[in-house]
């Protein structure tokens, strides 16, 4: 690899009813149109499989393939819940236990494999790769990234519309930007 960088720019898809609600998502659209164009430079568009990634790429101007290594972490049986309406002992272990999974769902370290063994694939290739995601993903990134304890996980906010990005350069990765507005 060498001198060749990696920029991986990932950018957290608009605002759902499900954030506003704070509620589990599940495969719902954004709330209103993304109206702003991807200022940045792509040598390559990646999409998370879900409606309000692809709504989001779309409204910002950016076509790409899907990506099921970059979908939301599945929230299984808890889709369209708050975390009000589940068990106490369930919320607590989902919050303090990367390994527990709501029934049917993901779990955190589930997640970060995923996200960790596509990571590692795309920077084999050195370019500009700009990955329209989510949230849980983007922070898995970022935690990846500082090689940061999972449970940091939950301490890293990223807003819709927003971009992170990361750079590997001979298989190290260093974190450039967190959650700049985009706009």
């Amino acid at each position: 690899m060498g001198n060749s960088v990696l920029r991986l720019t990932l950018v957290s898809h608009a605002v759902t009813a499900a954030q506003r609600g704070a509620r589990f998502e599940s495969d719902e659209p954004v709330i209103s149109p993304v109206a702003v164009r991807y200022p940045g430079i792509a040598d390559a568009v990646l999409i998370a499989p879900e409606l309000r990634a692809r709504q989001t790429a779309e409204g910002l101007g950016l076509t790409g393939s899907t990506t099921q290594a970059i979908a939301d972490i599945d929230y299984g049986d808890w889709r369209g819940s708050t975390m009000d309406e589940l068990p106490e002992p369930d919320v607590l272990a989902w919050l303090t236990d990367t390994s527990f999974a709501p029934p049917g769902g993901e779990s955190v370290d589930d997640l970060f494999s995923r996200v960790t063994g596509w990571m590692d694939r795309v920077a084999s290739d050195p370019a500009r790769v700009c990955a329209v995601t989510h949230p849980a993903v983007i922070r898995a990134a970022v935690v990846r990234t500082l090689d940061a304890p999972r449970l940091s996980f939950w301490r890293v906010d990223i807003p819709p519309l927003t971009s992170t990005t990361v750079q590997c350069r001979a298989g190290r990765w260093t974190l450039r930007s967190v959650a700049e507005k985009i706009s």
